[in-house]
């Protein structure tokens, strides 16, 4: 009797890998030097400590990093010793928009505008009208007149904020 052959899925997908602490950029440091495509979303902090002034680009989602690899190469990641687990991404179109998005709005975005967003809130979907970031939808929530439109990371709960004018903003 002859067993089937066993099947491989070679084509790169999503992971998240959640990091050891403090390990986001060692475990990127160490995807670049093995060649493994991956992002890591950051922001820039400045701290003042006597008289200095230190800028550091810290995790937009600490504990976090997003690889787009092959499955069967899941292992050599843990092989790092940085990473903690490997989470598959079920729904890999919706989960590359979202961190498209979020990557967008890194980029273009004043970097003091952009946080972290500890937890997502209820508020009603908008789309960003006009600004380097048109066309970016999230959830808006307001505070002190200012608008945080939430770019939302659904499958590990997670957001970034944006403060905008709400003139900017529209309902989808």
């Amino acid at each position: 009797m002859k067993l089937p052959e066993p099947t491989f899925n070679f084509e790169p997908q999503w992971f998240v890998a959640h990091t050891r602490p403090r390990a986001e950029k060692k475990l990127a440091f160490y995807c670049h030097r093995e060649g493994f495509n991956h992002e890591l979303p950051t922001v820039r902090t400045v701290r003042k400590y006597r008289g200095k002034t230190c800028a550091f680009d810290n995790p937009l989602f600490p504990g976090y990093l997003f690889l787009r690899i092959s499955p069967v190469l899941k292992q050599k990641i843990y092989q790092s010793d940085y990473c903690a687990r490997i989470i598959h991404v079920p729904f890999q179109s919706e989960f590359d928009a979202q961190l498209r998005n979020i990557l967008l709005a890194v980029h273009l975005a004043d970097p003091n505008e952009i946080l972290l967003a500890p937890q997502i809130t209820s508020g009603s979907r908008v789309r960003i009208k006009y600004g380097p970031l048109a066309g970016i939808e999230g959830i808006v929530t307001r505070r002190d007149g200012i608008a945080l439109v939430h770019l939302t990371l659904d499958f590990i709960g997670k957001a970034a904020a944006i403060r905008l004018d709400a003139s900017q903003l529209e309902p989808t």
